[in-house]
């Protein structure tokens, strides 16, 4: 069938709807007539660019717990501790889009819209590495209606990652062409405003993250990194992100529910402790631009599996996401990929292709520009960075990942980096009461509605410390 789709801003907001459906749109063989059939093109772009804006808040709500920027207020809560938690929601919302977005290309090849394909392959690659890297082995060469089947075969997590560079690439053709029989609505392009050349930076910024995301493979390329880099995002005004919501930005939803005693958005002591001088005798001017001070007046996480320790929840003696920083305020725009974490990935490629100077400026300009992003004063930000400017000579991969790790806040993208560094940020501590021994956790299980609807396809599960296909030597 025609899968679900919206109609129109008003209509996307309304994403409640999805749950209504009783199926997985991924092997839907019927059609429904209450829906639309043939919906217009600049429709289903508003459809698949504010879906996919939130898709990556979905999976970041849950893997920031496991990167260790968020912490639980309950003791030994399943997510701090690594327990098998049932993540069908996010699923199904990652399968909806991407069945959504089966369509779009269709429709644009058959229309002959250049730049519309082009899009939709884009959007297609980010979100099935969304499904890789969450899950590992998932369903997509066979699913949406590929094939006549009921119960569709997995594909390896290696072909997936196949999958996203090919319709990379095939995106960045389908954009040097002319833009073809039906034009981008600027208005229903929610990511870039219907401007083609941001539409090539960002694919090209993905198309570096998802090179340098194989660093541990010996195939691993840091010059094919720094090309797909060099023509990428220039700027913070670059940044790829989505703000049209019903109400407010969803972290800024958090950090009011959070208040009112609906608890949530808690942050964790190893990402507080990383700014508040802790960890690294350095006190992050960001801190304050990020989270809020406590009734104490100082910076205070919370431990994962410990839960609350201090006073009643209403002391507000620990750290929230903050309702007022630029990156979770109400209309603050939910980000997919930033330029700072373009220059952190510019930097790890060069440093690790031998290119110290490239590395040296790219680490502080990645700095520079989240400090601006966030709007610390030019002052503080310039004494921090004087702090860490120790000479290109002495730069090393610690740096990179160390400040990377306070760029990617709120990203899905950052617990991709947690495991490739294998969790070396300095101190940083297992979660209380952790069920996988000594290691941190590197994968989810499979969706409860996923193992009872296609359970003849589903991989046989592993412990959730073991290593995806890419974060493997």
């Amino acid at each position: 069938m025609k899968n679900l789709i919206n109609i129109g801003k008003v209509a996307i907001l309304a994403l409640g709807l999805f749950s209504l459906q009783s199926c997985k749109d991924y092997f839907d063989l019927t059609e429904n007539p209450n829906l639309v059939q043939d919906p217009p093109l600049n429709s289903l772009l508003a459809t698949a660019t504010h879906k996919a804006a939130f898709n990556n808040y979905r999976v970041a709500y849950f893997n920031n717990y496991y990167a260790q920027y968020f912490a639980s207020p309950t003791a030994g809560s399943d997510t701090d501790t690594y327990q098998t938690t049932n993540n069908t929601s996010t699923w199904d919302n990652l399968y909806y889009a991407l069945a959504d977005l089966a369509d779009y290309v269709q429709i644009a090849e058959e229309s002959k819209a250049n730049h519309h394909l082009a899009i939709a392959q884009l959007l297609t690659a980010y979100q099935v590495g969304l499904v890789a890297d969450t899950w590992g082995s998932a369903p997509y060469s066979k699913a949406f209606y590929k094939e006549p089947l009921l119960n569709v075969p997995y594909d390896s997590e290696e072909e997936l990652y196949k999958v996203q560079l090919d319709m990379i690439e095939a995106a960045l053709a389908n954009f040097a062409k002319e833009v073809g029989e039906v034009t981008i609505d600027a208005n229903q392009d929610l990511l870039n405003g219907g401007k083609i050349e941001l539409w090539v930076r960002f694919a090209n910024g993905l198309k570096a993250r998802a090179l340098n995301k194989v660093s541990k493979k010996s195939t691993y390329n840091p010059e094919n990194v720094l090309s797909a880099v060099a023509k990428s995002l220039t700027s913070n005004g670059d940044d790829v992100g989505m703000n049209v919501f019903d109400g407010a930005n969803p972290w800024n939803a958090i950090a009011r529910a959070n208040l009112n005693q609906d608890l949530d958005g808690w942050l964790n002591s190893n990402f507080i402790d990383a700014l508040n001088g802790t960890t690294y005798g350095l006190v992050d001017p960001r801190a304050g631009y990020i989270t809020n001070k406590t009734v104490n007046g100082v910076f205070k996480g919370t431990r994962s599996g410990q839960g609350n320790v201090g006073g009643p929840n209403t002391v507000y003696d620990e750290c929230y996401i903050s309702m007022n920083s630029t990156i979770s305020a109400d209309t603050s725009a939910l980000s997919i990929i930033t330029y700072s974490e373009v220059k952190f990935i510019e930097a790890e490629a060069a440093f690790r292709a031998n290119k110290k100077a490239q590395a040296y400026t790219a680490f502080l300009k990645g700095v520079q520009a989240n400090m601006d992003k966030l709007k610390v004063p030019a002052a503080d930000a310039a004494t921090y960075i004087a702090a860490i400017s120790k000479g290109e000579a002495a730069l090393t991969l610690s740096d990179i990942f160390r400040e990377k790790y306070i760029v990617t806040y709120l990203n899905a993208e950052a617990w991709n980096d947690a495991r490739r560094w294998d969790y070396q940020y300095k101190n940083f501590q297992l979660p209380m009461g952790a069920v996988l021994g000594n290691e941190f956790i590197r994968r989810v299980a499979y969706p409860l509605n996923e193992t009872t609807e296609n359970g003849s396809n589903v991989p046989e599960e592993v412990p959730l410390s073991t290593k995806l296909w890419w974060d493997k030597p």
